[in-house]
């Protein structure tokens, strides 16, 4: 808005000192029609040398103009360079090659146990599948909790006052590019290894998590006791995963072939050097996992800078 004020302030500024100065406006018709001369002569040197062109390119004048035939020759190698040039300046770069060369260089670990081959996620879940699970593990959860107050659940749900009759899932991310690819890449690795070598299918429950849901999430202790930016969560650098069998997802670990699938799930992460929950103590979160990215410092501004980068695809050696 300002450049257009500005830029209509000078030109009304021009305009005026036109209609009031005789000098400048006949140095303007001067120059315009100076202008007007080079610009016809110009072009009648150019439609000339056009003409000289094509009838040098006749069969019948191959002898008498060689000399301008060159220019063929110059005109044609030009514009493959020129061709050529353009193609390497604006070719699209591929995600999974920037990827591929900020692992290559940042984290030679992951990029080994890749074999160079950039893993890319699978397709997205029906959202409905994964919320009517998640409404059914709370169900389980909360006839376990009756029987045994002291039992934790490794379900990442919101607090007590969000009953399953009121579930809200909008607030869950199940995206997978605002996932760092130091991590990303080990988690899809995972989901292949326990595909490939034990046939269970591995979906993302929740990826990115906002500072405010992970705020909201900590009011319960049987959740999760981490506050904003001090779980991995908010730096792209955890999930929670479940298992699909039959079309169906599921979550709950009190299912024998789901909780065999966790276990297996966290022999797996570890081996990709993920930390596994369920290996913690105080609440036993089987379906996730995360990667401490060394040197990482868990501030807003190292969350934002993670996220961005894993959103843009802009890797910048973190190390």
């Amino acid at each position: 808005m300002i450049i257009l004020i500005v830029t209509s302030f000078l030109l009304l500024s021009v305009s005026l000192s036109l209609l009031m100065s005789f000098e400048i406006r006949s140095r303007v018709q001067f120059f315009a029609h100076q202008i007007h001369i080079k610009t016809r002569y110009l072009l009648q040197h150019l439609l000339g040398f056009a003409i000289q062109m094509d009838q040098a390119a006749s069969s019948q004048k191959t002898q008498a103009h060689w000399h301008l035939q060159q220019w063929w020759v110059l005109i044609t190698g030009f514009s493959l360079l020129f061709s050529i040039i353009m193609i390497a300046l604006f070719k699209p770069v591929s995600q999974l090659k920037i990827e591929a060369d900020y692992l290559k260089k940042t984290d030679p670990q992951i990029y080994s146990l890749l074999n160079g081959e950039i893993l890319t996620p699978p397709p997205e879940e029906d959202e409905r599948l994964m919320d009517a699970e998640i409404i059914a593990a709370m169900q389980i959860e909360q006839s376990y909790r009756q029987q045994s107050p002291v039992m934790h659940s490794s379900l990442i749900v919101p607090d007590n006052s969000e009953s399953h009759h009121h579930f809200d899932s909008t607030a869950i991310d199940r995206k997978w590019q605002r996932m760092h690819p130091r991590y990303k890449q080990r988690l899809l690795m995972v989901f292949k290894t326990m595909k490939e070598r034990y046939g269970y299918d591995l979906v993302l429950l929740e990826g990115y998590r906002s500072p405010e849901r992970q705020n909201k999430l900590s009011g319960n202790i049987h959740t999760t006791r981490a506050r904003a930016f001090q779980s991995y969560h908010q730096f792209g650098l955890a999930a929670d995963v479940a298992f699909k069998r039959s079309g169906k997802v599921i979550i709950s670990e009190r299912d024998p072939w789901a909780m065999q699938g966790y276990r297996l799930y966290g022999e797996v992460a570890e081996s990709v050097g993920l930390t596994w929950g369920g290996r913690w103590t105080s609440i036993q979160d089987y379906g996730h996992t995360e990667y401490r990215m060394p040197g990482l410092r868990k501030t807003q501004e190292m969350a934002e800078k993670l996220i961005a980068e894993a959103e843009t695809g802009l890797m910048n050696d973190l190390t």
